[in-house]
């Protein structure tokens, strides 16, 4: 086990620590050193016992002011997580609800397109053309021509 040197209120201690946590136990050494010195700018010179005892309720107090305000951001968080979970299932409710809507929808396009498919062809319908005969046609042609020519005599004479 290692040996570290850690300083507190301007004291060197020798500490054990397992191998590979010398960086932590510095840095926790830090802390206890910065709640020191705050103890010793405001009170001044003090025991040994009494300032380490002092800088240590000074850390635990914090940690405890810590520990409360992760239960207040974990109940927010649980809190949080309810409202999503039940918005989640009302929106899963509302999709599973539109999807049921849409198969039933499906099905009975579905049903109607075997029921065309199933259905006979329907009867031809019957459409009549009518036809002129050609000699009709022809006479129609030729009294076309004749009222031309009586509406050419007649503008002939009234111009005249």
């Amino acid at each position: 086990m290692p040996e570290v040197t850690i300083h507190i209120g301007g004291r060197g201690f020798e500490v054990s620590c397992q191998d590979g946590e010398q960086s932590y136990l510095h840095s926790a050494a830090k802390m206890l050193d910065d709640e020191a010195q705050v103890l010793s700018d405001q009170i001044g010179r003090m025991p040994e016992a009494r300032m380490l005892l002092m800088a240590g309720l000074l850390l635990a107090d914090k940690t405890a002011a810590v520990e409360d305000k992760i239960k207040v951001v974990e109940a927010q968080l649980a809190e949080k997580d309810a409202e999503i979970g039940a918005q989640m299932a009302e929106q899963e409710a509302q999709v599973a609800a539109q999807l049921a809507e849409k198969d039933a929808q499906m099905a009975a396009l579905q049903a109607e397109l075997a029921e065309l498919k199933a259905a006979p062809p329907p009867e031809p319908e019957r459409i009549e053309i009518p036809f002129v005969p050609p000699q009709v046609s022809e006479a129609l042609t030729d009294l076309a021509a004749k009222t031309e020519t009586l509406a050419q005599e007649i503008e002939t004479k009234i111009a005249g």
